[in-house]
């Protein structure tokens, strides 16, 4: 994996980020897959498909008067035109309606694998997990296929039970 690879995978970590927040959905188009499975813990769902995907996360989004994501810590290993990444996520949800106080503040860990295309490096399948969380989980209230789990799991637990991808593909488990 090039230098330029690297780069270019981080580039759509961090785009995913940017698109969230501000509600550019289709800039997901430069990030995942037509055909991405996206497994979300802090959601509570998994979605197939990146219209089904985008349609979700914008009726969820719109449903918060502001949210930020930041990206961090990026790990990246490739093996030709297969990628595998991990960061560390944090995102900030504000609903002033949300009874109890208008924000919910978590952090986690996204585990993606990505392949390369015509149009460069694309998530194909993303796991999403939460590590903590504070605030008001009112917040991220329940809406249409979001059931938030607010079950924070130690990192390590995780990797004790073989889910982390990243993992498995540096250490060829």
């Amino acid at each position: 994996m090039t230098n330029d690879d690297k780069a270019a995978v981080i580039e759509a970590l961090n785009m995913y980020a940017f698109a969230l927040d501000t509600r550019q959905w289709d800039l997901f188009d430069r990030v995942f897959t037509k055909d991405v499975e996206a497994v979300f813990g802090p959601a509570g769902a998994a979605w197939v498909g990146l219209e089904e995907f985008k349609r979700s996360f914008a009726g969820f989004h719109d449903s918060l008067d502001s949210h930020v994501h930041t990206m961090m810590g990026q790990l990246v290993t490739a093996d030709g035109d297969k990628a595998n990444a991990f960061s560390y996520g944090t995102w900030i949800l504000v609903r002033e309606a949300a009874e109890g106080g208008p924000t919910w503040t978590g952090t986690g860990y996204y585990d993606d694998e990505l392949v390369r295309s015509d149009e460069g490096w694309r998530i194909k399948r993303r796991v999403c997990r939460l590590l903590s969380w504070t605030g008001n989980p009112a917040v991220p209230e329940p809406q249409r296929e979001h059931q938030p789990d607010m079950n924070a799991v130690g990192l390590h637990q995780f990797a004790k039970k073989g889910d982390i991808a990243f993992l498995k593909a540096i250490t060829k488990k």
